[in-house]
């Protein structure tokens, strides 16, 4: 069974002395329990591994008695003992239990070390958020990259760029529509009624549902507010609308990349460039076909893009920068990100074109270069920078 490179994160940091939970989270459907069960499995080490699966018996005061088997286990072995929950977002009062639990191990030094992880990262990022302060790290487990599909799947490059970084869909990539079906039931769905609407009231789940499929189709499009309001049945107001694809972009499915500028404010009122967080999902709101996507250069072009612009989101949340787009007139460029964790002290930034097939203006990256000197520019699909090495995660992307 291929092995993500999550698994070998989760050894490493289970071999060091105890000092944060570790919280595995990414989008639904990505591996997060397969990946720590194989890394469970692969130490040395006892651990106790258990789910919230059951909603019958789970409670407060189940998470309780399961965290005492692990202390017990502790007890007779005199050795360190890894507890790992699954699903743990389906507890109710989570956050509070397992921190007087966390807290109780460190006062009375009884080295239990935690995994904890799920499906819905917005309920676990909102527990995690109550009242867990200083108690935990984060590991993310992202859509799966062209590398990892490569090898595990045999994935082509226009396999991956129509079938996305979805594992369970891999099986399904000969019989497209039962492949349509499962994007539809396993992945957008219970997204968005089971993460999203259970998270926050939402007075229109239906425009939710309308956005999202809107923001999937258009893809590495800008699309200005007042264009989504004409669009939109019952689309309220553009707060409304911003709002929503701030929740679609911390469920980890749409998002808005925002045009970049020094000054932040100016950045975040500026018209969205729509970006899924993977091309399998532009497909399934498009409805098209594996030809029309692939073989047409405009289709195909917005295709590339979005991969690029998903890899993109995926590396920024492991490797903490920021996406953005950037356009002045007719001068405009794909990708803008930027870091504050450059060696020089001042935030790195890069500017990133992609060759994808579609007609469009040039110049971009020379004229942004031109305004920030000391920016880096890179161009997916010319020399030195292959759009598979690019997508495989192997091109630096910062000076």
């Amino acid at each position: 069974m291929y092995k993500r490179k999550l698994v070998d994160q989760l050894k490493e940091r289970m071999k060091e002395e105890r000092l944060f939970m570790q919280i595995v989270m990414g989008p639904r459907q990505t591996g997060k329990t397969t990946a720590v069960l194989q890394a469970l499995e692969s130490l040395a080490k006892p651990y106790h591994f258990i789910s919230a699966d059951d909603p019958v018996v789970v409670s407060p005061e189940w998470l309780r008695n399961e965290w005492e088997q692990a202390r017990l286990m502790h007890k007779q072995t005199k050795r360190e003992i890894i507890l790992a929950i699954d699903e743990v977002q389906k507890v109710p009062q989570w956050p509070s239990m397992v921190k007087f639990l966390w807290d109780e191990d460190t006062r009375k030094k009884i080295p239990v070390k935690v995994i904890l992880s799920g499906s819905s990262s917005l309920l676990i990022q909102k527990g995690l958020n109550e009242s867990m302060a200083g108690r935990f790290e984060v590991l993310f487990c992202p859509h799966w990259n062209y590398q990892e599909c490569k090898a595990a799947f045999k994935y082509t490059l226009d396999d991956f760029l129509f079938l996305g970084g979805y594992p369970g869909a891999a099986k399904l990539k000969k019989d497209i529509g039962r492949w349509v079906r499962y994007m539809g039931s396993s992945i957008v769905e219970p997204v968005i009624s089971k993460d999203v609407l259970m998270m926050e009231e939402i007075r229109k789940p239906a425009l939710l549902r309308s956005l999202f499929i809107l923001g999937a189709a258009y893809s590495a499009q800008e699309l200005s507010y007042t264009k989504m309001l004409g669009q939109l049945a019952d689309a309220g107001n553009t707060v409304t609308l911003a709002h929503y694809l701030e929740l679609l972009g911390n469920a980890n499915i749409l998002c808005g990349l925002p045009k970049y500028a020094v000054n932040k404010l100016r950045s975040r009122q500026s018209s969205p460039r729509f970006m899924v967080y993977d091309t399998s999902l532009l497909i399934w709101a498009a409805g098209a076909s594996r030809r029309r996507f692939l073989e047409m250069p405009d289709t195909r072009g917005h295709l590339v893009e979005s991969a690029v612009g998903a890899s993109l989101l995926a590396r920024g949340k492991e490797e903490g920068f920021s996406v953005y787009w950037w356009r002045d007139r007719d001068k405009e460029v794909d990708f803008v990100i930027e870091s504050g964790n450059s060696a020089h002290g001042a935030s790195a930034l890069t500017a990133i074109e992609v060759k994808s097939g579609r007609i469009k203006h040039i110049g971009g990256s020379m004229e942004f270069i031109r305004r920030y000197p000391h920016a880096l520019s890179v161009t997916v699909g010319g020399d030195g920078c292959s759009l598979e090495d690019f997508l495989a995660g192997k091109i630096p992307l910062f000076k």
